[in-house]
């Protein structure tokens, strides 16, 4: 099969590699499409732990179950399926247990013809979604779902602020938040992302690039309820000043690195709860599957890519040109 392989940091290429089998307990998957999400990039460019080489990126997956291993179900061939690529959870909806990881590293990924999966991860494609949408969705919806219900407990009368808005992520919990009946603002660097999210439903936005912009936004639009944020670093700050008393700020990532001088005594004093999170369990992947459907939410796209051209989708994601999911077609 095809596969876009990771022979060094940095170093890719489109390769044939062998076909996957299924082993006792997993399904193969003939993907239709895959999509990138900044952990593909990280490996690429080697910061990120854990890495071995060569290597099949790729967390996130659409198509059709080709063939089942012993254990599993035979009904399961010929279905249509997306990929939870959330592997051994643990038994703790509370957090993942030391076996956890996630599709991709270092385990083949679906930036591939095919790939194989634990039966236990494969779950119906929604049929309201197209195969490049439903290869969009888990990775980035999951960790949205679990970061905005699971974690920080929305509820329809918060006001919520989603920091970075234009990844997948961050658009996926705009549409959860609108969906869920928030009223939702975002930050960008970017006036075309927040005027496209405005599309979206969202009912402002600011530029995290202005000096003074967190106490502008707070004068103007008041206090948030929640805070969706995975950047980090010295603006963390800004934003538990954006935080409303009892506020949750709930965050998945550090880009910018750790957060300097945090403002301990505003925290208590608010009683705001910092809330990290990290993907999602099995429950929080049917969650999510049953909150897509009932809102027939379709996850926002970006560009669209042929294997042959995996390279392009990865050089766009680097430089951060995106406004949604990247999708590469298989």
């Amino acid at each position: 099969m095809r596969a876009v392989q990771l022979t060094a940091v940095n170093e890719l290429q489109i390769a044939r590699v062998p076909d996957p089998s299924a082993v006792p307990g997993e399904a193969v998957v003939n993907l239709r499409a895959a999509a990138l999400n900044h952990r593909d990039v990280w490996i690429k460019l080697g910061q990120y732990a854990g890495l071995k080489f060569p290597c099949i990126p790729g967390s996130d997956g659409a198509g059709v179950v080709e063939s089942v291993g012993e254990g599993v179900d035979q009904a399961w061939v010929g279905r249509e399926v997306i990929i939870n690529p959330s592997l051994d959870w643990g038994g703790h909806e509370s957090a993942q247990g030391e076996g956890f990881s996630i599709l991709g590293l270092p385990r083949a990924g679906t930036l591939a013809e095919k790939v194989a999966v634990p039966a236990a991860n494969l779950v119906a494609k929604p049929a309201h979604l197209s195969w490049e949408e439903a290869a969009a969705l888990p990775l980035s919806g999951l960790t949205a779902y679990r970061a905005l219900f699971a974690r920080a407990q929305l509820r329809a009368a918060d006001r919520v602020l989603i920091t970075g808005i234009g990844g997948g992520a961050a658009l996926f919990a705009l549409q959860f938040a609108v969906a869920q009946g928030a009223e939702v603002f975002v930050t960008s660097s970017s006036a075309e992302k927040i005027s496209r999210a405005i599309a979206l439903g969202a009912a402002g936005g600011a530029s995290y690039t202005q000096p003074g912009w967190a106490a502008e936004l707070a004068k103007t639009h008041g206090l948030f309820d929640v805070i969706f944020d995975s950047a980090g670093g010295e603006g963390f700050n800004d934003l538990i000043e954006l935080a409303a008393p009892g506020g949750r700020i709930v965050f998945f990532g550090a880009t910018r690195g750790n957060a300097p001088g945090l403002a301990l005594r505003k925290i208590f004093w608010r009683q705001i709860s910092l809330l990290g999170s990290t993907m999602g369990s099995p429950g929080d992947f049917t969650g999510l599957q049953e909150f897509v459907a009932l809102h027939r939410l379709k996850p926002v796209i970006s560009d669209v890519f042929p294997l042959t051209r995996a390279a392009e989708a990865f050089a766009l994601m680097e430089r951060g040109g995106q406004f949604g999911k990247i999708v590469v077609q298989l």
